[in-house]
């Protein structure tokens, strides 16, 4: 039985979405070689590949999958996905312990044979940590227990937070947080170098020169031939910015302080790119119990006010971010007529009233007129071919403004695409599709009110069935 619409939060920022410069961001983080099942990305793992930066092809859906250790306890991961890279969803509790020891810190990669590896932490915070762990899987769900790998580094206290980092000749790496017992709390970044394929060898650990001592957490990413790296400074608890022209180094430190907004208690850092080009960074605000995101559409230079990811905020803790362009997505016939019923109010349909999105009763009994402003032609995203735009009889666009869906004459300016295009996403009903703004990530088309409006996710399964739709034959 229906209940009565709900009304949902407003966003603090009321400002028209075209009043809004791109400085919305996130960053990305390295991936390998996609498997048969999945379609290539265009790029390795920590380079940038202009498929990256684009909506699923029709047909096809973009995977994030992270496998963090839980704020309750460090013994055991769980795997959780998402094709936003905001609502993550549990895929599987406790779906790997390690035989002993701990596992935290844990970063994913798929590699060339097709496998998902993680390589992670072995031991608490409080004790002596000399080794890395590695484990592997064929379906990121069922893990199986490789090896343990002793770190070679003299007098070695603490080896933590090992990332994969697959550069752009195809080398697999890790790069690794250590600390010596002279001093067990001051951490250097260092590069380990797989030596086979099977990921068995290793070279002999490097420090990578420019960041210096007492920095953890070091995310790398590459950019043509740029090297970006972020790493907390556990002086000051911020997370600074460098670069290089090799992954040895040397690095510049480019930004210190809060100089991108994130304050200060941020660690383990990760970045991935969004389907959009935006570059999302997550981070793990371990003082207050929240995981954080921020976006940058200006490679780096400016940040989003950091927000608070929703469901697994107080739950997950550092994580690293795979992504994967997979089979089974939304494909939507583009230049064809649609009508777009709620997926849980089934009796009420998308319509135009007055320049505005609602969602009232559309029947067979409606008028002519009624059944006209409830149709709309579905064409390729203006912004970007891969997602959706909706056009009405007039010829207008369906775009946002204050965060209200309502029906525009195209100006031509690359503002107007952005709003006007939304990338699709599954739904929670049977056939029906969910519509996320390009151009606010995270942000959905959403009833409440009976209206339509772009709405930040809340992570709950009400979000989900309120921003789902069915398209269907025209009314």
């Amino acid at each position: 039985m229906n209940t009565p619409d709900r009304p949902a939060a407003i966003p603090n920022d009321t400002r028209s979405p075209n009043s809004l410069t791109p400085s919305r961001r996130g960053v990305l983080r390295a991936m390998a070689a996609l498997p048969a099942s999945a379609v290539l990305l265009g790029a390795l793992p920590g380079t940038l590949g202009s498929a990256l930066a684009a909506a699923p092809p029709r047909g096809s859906a973009t995977r994030y999958t992270i496998v963090p250790f839980l704020n309750s306890t460090d013994a055991t991961v769980n795997v959780y996905e998402s094709d936003d890279a905001t609502d993550f969803r549990l895929l599987k509790a406790s779906a790997y312990t390690p035989p002993a020891g701990r596992i935290r810190d844990a970063s994913i990669f798929r590699h060339s044979d097709g496998y998902y590896y993680v390589t992670y932490t072995t031991h608490t915070w409080q004790g002596t940590s000399t080794t890395i762990g590695f484990a592997r899987s064929s379906d990121r769900v069922n893990w199986t227990f490789l090896y343990d790998y002793t770190v070679p580094i003299a007098n070695l206290s603490r080896a933590w937070a090992p990332e994969w980092f697959v550069d752009s000749d195809g080398s697999v790496n890790i790069i690794l947080s250590c600390s010596t017992a002279n001093d067990q709390w001051i951490f250097t970044p260092y590069r380990l170098r797989a030596t086979n394929s099977a990921l068995t060898a290793w070279s002999s650990p490097v420090a990578l020169s420019g960041i210096g001592a007492n920095h953890i957490d070091t995310f790398i990413v590459k950019l043509g031939s740029t090297y970006h790296a972020f790493t907390k400074n556990e002086t000051t608890k911020y997370i600074e910015y460098a670069t290089a022209t090799a992954l040895n180094g040397p690095y510049t430190i480019r930004r210190t302080g809060n100089w991108a907004g994130w304050g200060s208690t941020r660690e383990g850092a990760a970045l991935i790119q969004l389907d959009n080009g935006a570059w999302r960074i997550f981070f793990d605000g371990y003082g207050d119990g929240s995981y954080y995101y921020s976006d940058s559409y200006d490679t780096f230079a400016t940040w989003s006010a950091p927000k608070r990811l929703p469901s697994i905020s107080g739950t997950a803790r550092h994580f690293t971010v795979l992504k994967e362009t997979v089979s089974g997505g939304v494909n939507l016939p583009a230049n064809v007529s649609r009508s777009l019923r709620s997926a849980n109010y089934t009796t009420r349909y998308w319509q135009e009233q007055s320049a505005l999105l609602n969602l009232p009763v559309v029947s067979s009994t409606s008028s002519a007129a009624e059944k006209q402003a409830a149709t709309f032609t579905v064409v390729p995203g203006l912004a970007d071919a891969g997602g959706y735009s909706f056009r009405n009889a007039a010829g207008n666009y369906l775009r946002h403004w204050d965060f209200r869906a309502r029906f525009d004459t195209n100006d031509g300016s690359s503002t107007f695409a952005r709003d006007a295009t939304y990338i699709a996403r599954t739904g929670t009903a049977s056939g029906s599709v969910r519509f996320e703004s390009y151009n606010y990530p995270g942000y959905y088309l959403r009833h409440y009110s009976y209206q339509l409006r772009v709405d930040p996710t809340d992570g709950t399964d009400v979000f989900r069935q309120d921003s789902s739709f069915v398209p269907v034959t025209p009314l």
